[in-house]
């Protein structure tokens, strides 16, 4: 018995459309070979607010119906070099370690840093872990 075929809307972020003829056997992973091959792994599909992780599940069993949304977002393919030079990732550590150098110089050379400085440093100090509390407690 051949099995029927049904159409999917693959709608972008862009707002357009386009259609895909599938079975309903079919698996997520075999639609994104289909209609994005070489971008499988940069696809995302969403249904009814879901994103469908699990290349392996069938169409079948998502409950996709004729004519069915599945919304698409392709991110954009990042290179190994140019996330080398993610310069957002080492923000963090060097304020920390900027911070230690700051202390460090302010216990070893007090007779340099006035009350004003030893208190803006404090606060500084202060301000940051807090918000570093904050952000990362999630």
């Amino acid at each position: 018995p051949v099995e029927p075929t049904m159409v999917l809307r693959l709608k972008f972020l862009n707002d357009t459309e386009r259609l895909a003829r599938v079975r309903p056997g079919d698996t997520i992973g075999a639609l994104k070979r289909a209609y994005f091959p070489g971008q499988e792994q940069q696809v995302r599909l969403i249904y009814q607010g879901q994103l469908l992780r699990d290349d392996t599940q069938s169409l079948a069993a998502l409950h996709l119906a004729h004519n069915s949304v599945l919304h698409c977002h392709i991110s954009p393919h990042s290179s190994p070099a140019r996330a080398a030079l993610d310069v957002g990732s080492l923000v963090l550590p060097l304020f920390v370690l900027m911070l230690a150098v700051l202390w460090y110089f302010q216990l070893q050379y007090r007779h340099v840093f006035t009350a004003t400085a030893t208190t803006f440093l404090a606060g500084l100090t202060l301000l940051f872990s807090f918000v570093a509390f904050t952000m990362y407690r999630r």
